[in-house]
């Protein structure tokens, strides 16, 4: 994996854990996803007239991401909604990094060697110390958002491999992203302006400004993922980009000023130091 590759994704995972932080800001969590979708869908429709269409192998993907990525984006609001993004994200970003690795061999090919198993259990490590901090807390909202988070991670997985595939199958990366946030938008915008019109439009206006960020943050993290995961086996990119969770701790505690305990920084540094582990080997 070549070095601008990784900077590349490093880039991804700070805007990753931008629109994240946008998301979990004040306000409600699952309008502040919608304008943030919306946002990106919009920048998306105006790019999309200037590049070649995806070629006909790689819709399948398209559709299937689109019912993933937008139960993924539900859940995020949920998430966020009920406890700490410095809980929420380490567990929705730590855990995908394993199940894409358990599922890649068998589906595309792309076995692992050794250290990056060793990779995968400081992962494993980190999230379940994360679960253990949440079940400490004693708290209702924790342990709900422990439970979000970990669904979530299947769905992350779940999206990561079938655009991993599709985008290589599409023979245009720009494009196909473009297509995946589009799709996304379109039927989320729509029911939530048919069930919450009322509230969505005085919302929008208040942080409109937050939305593009949020839009180009999100666009601009999966675009440039999914073009490495053509320069580069998905397992590792996908585990590269799960610096993020630093990222986000670092959001979360100056940001958002939630209070950051050493044992989710611990927590977080295992599953950091398992990615690179997968990164190197």
């Amino acid at each position: 994996m070549s070095g601008t590759v990784v900077l590349i994704v490093l880039l991804a995972a700070f805007l990753n854990a931008s629109w994240n932080a946008v998301v979990k800001s004040n306000g409600d969590k699952f309008l502040n996803a919608v304008i943030v979708v919306g946002a990106a869908g919009l920048i998306a429709l105006l790019f999309l007239p200037f590049l070649p269409a995806p070629d006909r192998s790689s819709w399948p993907f398209l559709a299937t991401s689109m019912v993933l990525q937008i139960i993924y984006l539900c859940l995020v609001a949920a998430a966020y909604e009920s406890g700490d993004m410095s809980q929420a994200y380490p567990i929705m970003r730590g855990t995908p990094p394993l199940l894409v690795a358990l599922a890649s061999g068998p589906l595309i090919g792309e076995v692992l060697p050794l250290p990056r198993w060793i990779g995968i259990a400081f992962i494993c490590c980190g999230v379940l110390a994360l679960a253990f901090e949440a079940r400490r807390r004693a708290g209702i909202g924790n342990g709900r958002t422990t439970m979000l988070a970990l669904v979530n991670a299947v769905f992350i997985a779940s999206y990561t491999l079938v655009d991993g595939i599709g985008v290589r199958k599409s023979g245009a990366p720009a494009a196909y992203t473009m297509w995946v946030f589009l799709l996304n938008a379109l039927p989320l915008v729509l029911w939530t302006f048919a069930m919450h019109g009322q509230r969505i439009w005085p919302h929008l206006r208040s942080r409109l400004h937050l939305a593009f960020i949020g839009g180009v943050g999100t666009l601009g993290s999966y675009g440039l993922t999914l073009w490495a995961m053509t320069m580069a086996p998905i397992a590792v990119v996908a585990a590269l980009r799960e610096t993020s969770i630093l990222f986000a701790i670092v959001i979360s505690a100056i940001v958002l000023k939630e209070r950051i305990g050493l044992q989710r920084v611990v927590a977080a540094a295992l599953i950091v130091i398992g990615t690179m582990i997968i990164r190197l080997s």
